[in-house]
């Protein structure tokens, strides 16, 4: 797995934390998403992942598609990664972001940002898809999540329980609501609602479908 320059070391190991103490409604949530995009995959695809971590779900997509690549900006979620993905020869990782990806036009049948990337990656959401749908191949497939309103609790729980392991800053509640979570040391964590798709989509004149999956996530699958 090829690895490209360094940048600011972010650390792995608290990310994989945040999943460790994942409770059974979260690891539902976390399950559904991929099984989702495993439906959208088949076994003859290459396929890429946006903001890939440590390789959770690249470790997944490798089981089903030909070829699995994955990009984030943290060194050392790769690395550790390399160590978490070892035993698959399918996959390859490069340090990246996804606002400008050093891939040529049209390479992969499946580009995917899911788990809320699309706000995460703090990248504007157009040139997020125009640069995703240019590596995407013709009639491939460009797959993005957020959480769905339904959500609401469940998450907010997950991140109190972030909070309390000091994976995050000290939520301050009286800011927090409407889709985001504020902590008093001045992270936010957005979303991108059904609605923020449709205008998306419709801002950009392209076709895409919506839905809600496991009354946790809202994807939306674009068709080149």
């Amino acid at each position: 797995m090829k690895i490209r320059k360094h940048s600011k070391k972010l650390s792995a190991n608290k990310l994989k934390r945040f999943y460790d103490i994942a409770s059974p409604r979260i690891k539902q949530y976390l399950k559904a998403e991929v099984n989702f995009v495993l439906e959208q995959i088949h076994t003859s695809d290459k396929v890429l992942e946006l903001g890939c971590g440590y390789g959770r779900v690249l470790r997944e997509l490798a089981k089903q598609a030909s070829k699995v690549v994955g990009i984030d900006t943290s060194y050392e979620s790769l690395e550790l990664a390399k160590e978490y993905l070892q035993d698959f020869r399918n996959i390859e990782v490069h340090q990246m972001n996804a606002n400008s990806l050093s891939f040529k036009e049209e390479t992969f049948d499946v580009v995917i940002a899911i788990q809320n990337g699309i706000s995460v990656f703090k990248v504007e959401p157009e040139v997020l898809l125009k640069e995703s749908l240019r590596i995407t191949k013709q009639n491939g497939k460009l797959i993005l999540s957020s959480y769905s309103d339904n959500f609401w609790d469940e998450r907010l729980k997950w991140f109190i329980q972030q909070s309390e392991e000091e994976l995050l800053g000290e939520i301050d509640f009286e800011k927090t609501g409407n889709g985001s979570i504020v902590c008093k040391d001045g992270f936010i964590a957005t979303t991108f609602s059904k609605k923020d798709f449709q205008n998306l989509l419709q801002n950009m004149n392209l076709k895409g479908s919506i839905y809600e999956i496991d009354m946790s996530s809202i994807f939306c699958v674009i068709t080149k």
